[in-house]
């Protein structure tokens, strides 16, 4: 017995030394990594800052919560806790930079729980990656050209159905409906008007359910997102099955080549079952959403500043002027014909940008301008921080299409898209998509704002508080 007492106490002699080192150690490692964080706050248990960064953008002024922590902090880098994770939020061009190129290297796209759940086809890094290279081949100027009169006659419907011989509408909702329209005709040939609006609201359930509480009770936000999400893949496995027979058989035809034929004749092992094509093409439709919120800015902003309007509708005039009748818009008259138009739109997304920002996570630690960003941590970058900021734009809160008249602006700070290798790849389509919702809509009315002072506020994108009531004002016939 004394033996094996003896035995124990050398045993933990030497032992004990041993985990103190290796205690000691991990304490200072600790000590270091904190003390070199970035400055910022975890905010309330669990929640950390969400809701105040959330809070933000419901009250109108999303770039609030960026500017307060910078001021605060004194610093373009402070760190916090949103979306149920400890986050480094990344300000300024330098980081926008520096995000941008270490995409897969020292970063990766990251999404929350929330959208990862109503949109799976983003849970998977690799296939996102695929997808996103088979959009930028998809989505180049030369593949668009051609469909430049599909989405024109699509555009002039839309405003015959629902905006002509109204006294006043409610834009946002119609402007979704018409950016959804659009997407549905290039991406998977859909052109089938009762079966878009069918569609219509169970997508924009699921865009609601993205921001709201990941709690799934019935009537709740997110429980009426997830049987959404459920439903409209569905509807569209049903579409991808019957165009697979159609591939199958010879009897597809189309003037233009979809998305969703160029998938099902190039699928590989990344898209194998109907079912993840399906998953896939929602996701696509609902990030291309984005647009509604830049025309549903630039109708607020023409109505508020009537010299912008008179240019863009000189513009747009000269374009309609020239057309005969039923003559649809080609690739040289948005290309090349709506210069200013596009400066006007250009600024409208700098004081509303369409994505506010996205999140990364970090791949490993690594430093930035001296604070340490653990492995795991998330990344995010905010568009507000350059774009409302008197040092890339003097006098950011007014509105000057001149600062796109064809002068070079400072690299990475107007990224409505993003930046790098996860730049929205569809850019040139959201262009197109915008330029003809202008020029459809400015050389048919006048309007101004039932609500003057309505505020546009973020609720799973940019979007006016009360949807953007206007009073329309018809120009006299010729």
């Amino acid at each position: 017995m004394y033996f094996f007492h003896a035995s124990l106490v050398v045993l933990l002699c030497l032992i004990i030394p041993i985990i103190l080192v290796k205690v000691l150690t991990h304490w200072n490692a600790v000590t270091r990594g904190k003390s070199s964080l970035p400055p910022g706050t975890s905010g309330w248990p669990f929640v950390g800052q969400t809701l105040e960064f959330l809070a933000a953008g419901w009250s109108g002024h999303p770039e609030k919560f960026i500017f307060d922590n910078i001021k605060k902090y004194r610093s373009l880098i402070f760190r916090s806790h949103l979306a149920g994770s400890p986050a480094a939020v990344f300000c300024g061009a330098a980081a926008n930079k520096f995000v941008f190129s270490n995409e897969n290297k020292l970063v990766q796209l990251w999404w929350p729980k929330t959208i990862t759940k109503l949109i799976p086809s983003t849970s998977n890094f690799e296939e996102s990656l695929k997808l996103n290279r088979m959009l930028n081949n998809f989505l180049t100027p030369k593949t668009l050209e051609p469909y430049i009169g599909f989405l024109d006659i699509i555009a002039e419907r839309h405003f015959a159905s629902h905006w002509e011989n109204r006294e006043q509408v409610t834009a946002f909702p119609l402007i979704t409906s018409y950016s959804f329209a659009l997407a549905c005709r290039l991406l998977i040939n859909v052109d089938d008007p009762e079966l878009v609006e069918k569609l219509a609201d169970p997508f924009e359930q699921v865009l609601r359910g993205t921001v709201s509480m990941p709690i799934d009770l019935p009537c709740t936000r997110y429980n009426r997102a997830i049987k959404a999400s459920r439903f409209i893949i569905n509807e569209f496995t049903t579409i991808v099955k019957q165009r697979k027979t159609d591939l199958e058989q010879g009897t597809y035809k189309s003037l233009t080549q979809d998305l969703l034929s160029h998938m099902l004749l190039t699928r590989d092992e990344n898209f194998v079952t109907d079912y993840n094509i399906a998953e896939k093409i929602m996701g696509l439709i609902i990030g291309g959403d984005t647009v509604s919120s830049a025309c549903s800015s630039i109708v607020k902003f023409l109505a508020k500043l009537p010299d912008v309007y008179e240019r863009v509708y000189k513009e747009q005039m000269e374009i309609a002027n020239s057309k005969s009748l039923g003559e649809l818009l080609t690739w040289n008259d948005v290309n090349n014909k709506m210069k200013y138009s596009w400066s006007v739109a250009c600024e409208a997304m700098r004081l509303a940008p369409p994505i506010q920002g996205t999140f990364r996570e970090a791949l490993t630690d690594f430093i930035y301008e001296g604070f340490l960003i653990p492995k795991g941590w998330k990344v995010y970058w905010s568009a507000n921080s350059t774009h409302k900021s008197a040092e890339y734009f003097p006098k950011p809160e007014e509105f000057d299409a001149s600062r796109f008249d064809g002068q070079p602006l400072q690299p990475n700070t107007f990224v409505p898209f993003g930046g790098g290798p996860r730049m929205c790849p569809g850019k040139e389509y959201a262009r197109i998509e915008i330029l003809i919702f202008m020029h459809c809509l400015v050389k048919r009315f006048r309007w101004e704002t039932i609500i003057p002072n309505e505020k546009l506020i973020v609720d799973a994108r940019f979007s006016p508080e009360k949807g953007l009531p206007i009073r329309l004002f018809p120009h006299p016939k010729a």
